[in-house]
């Protein structure tokens, strides 16, 4: 273990999930799946919704998350697989700091993306006469807008924090990219600006939570006011994949940042796998299987595709035969 005493150390060293050389393999398979799962579900995704014109609504910001998505865990997956195969675990200062700031702005897109679908749904749900008028485009692009700028400037500002910490202990972290907690755990500058990082990063965590628990506790009011155990029913089924997705995300990163860190060990790892890697990859799932939208238009492309791949197919064939 390398200890320093540097204001600026010149890199870090990744210990990853795991440091015995026989799991380096099996996780490496494990990842690289889930990474072009990942990648396949959120582009189809993608495809479905820009080929479907009834699936084109202004309010429907799923494209947006699944883009989102294929960057987040494009931030962390390929240097998390090269590291099971690199003997080699160091990372530079700068690359450390540009990959927290990344995780950050994509991570945060996430969390502001998942409060404007809660606002969508409480429109919906709360005030359906008048959601097309509310939700209209002008809204969802500066709902859009406001995610992507606050993002950015919340990630710029939190990496540049954590450039004022001194570390002057080991420059190893326990995890598998430069995640903000373990490289806070090196710092040794004083308490006051861990604190402000600390306190800058929960606010900007915990500030779309609250708008999605307010926009839910309105929808909860609304749907047990409905008479019908048929319209109760409908209702929840609208939001059920929103729900099950904002579920998995903040209890996994509640996990993570509510609690302090000199207790962070593998457990809070695994908990970020669950809100990086593995809900990147089971969005696409959730909302397709629950959607009926969703789920008629990715058939629609499917069928497309398989069309226009019989097509190509015939015409290779015909080129072959010849007249």
């Amino acid at each position: 273990m390398e200890m320093c005493n540097l204001t600026r150390l010149p890199e870090f060293i990744l210990l990853g999930l795991s440091s015995r050389p026989e799991d380096q393999n099996p996780l490496f398979a494990l990842f690289l799946i889930m990474y072009v799962v990942t990648l396949m579900g959120n582009l189809l995704i993608i495809l479905a919704i820009c080929s479907d014109p009834q699936l084109q609504n202004p309010v429907y910001f799923l494209h947006i998350l699944s883009c989102a998505d294929i960057c987040y865990t494009t931030v962390i997956g390929p240097e998390m697989l090269v590291g099971f195969l690199s003997e080699t675990k160091a990372v530079s200062y700068a690359e450390c700091l540009t990959q927290m700031c990344c995780f950050l702005v994509f991570g945060n897109i996430d969390s502001y993306l998942l409060a404007a679908m809660a606002i969508d749904h409480y429109v919906a749900i709360c005030n359906p006469f008048h959601s097309v008028t509310v939700m209209n485009h002008r809204c969802c692009m500066l709902l859009l807008a406001f995610s992507i700028s606050f993002s950015c400037l919340h990630s710029l500002l939190h990496v540049l924090l954590v450039n004022r910490l001194t570390f002057c202990a080991s420059n190893v972290i326990h995890h598998f990219f430069g995640h903000v907690n373990p490289v806070l755990k090196l710092a040794c500058s004083s308490i006051v600006n861990e604190v402000v990082a600390m306190t800058e990063e929960l606010t900007s965590v915990m500030a779309p939570f609250a708008v999605i628990i307010i926009s839910y506790l309105q929808i909860l009011i609304t749907v047990l006011s409905i008479p019908s155990a048929a319209g109760k029913r409908k209702a929840f089924s609208t939001c059920s994949s929103h729900l099950t997705v904002v579920t998995l995300f903040y209890g996994s990163i509640s996990y993570v940042y509510f609690q302090p860190f000199s207790s962070y060990t593998v457990k809070d790892r695994v908990a970020t796998i669950i809100y990086t890697v593995l809900m990147s990859m089971l969005n696409p799932f959730i909302y397709s299987l629950r959607n009926k939208d969703m789920k008629q238009g990715l058939e629609k492309l499917i069928s497309r595709i398989k069309s226009e791949m019989d097509r190509l197919s015939t015409t290779k064939t015909n080129k072959i035969c010849g007249p």
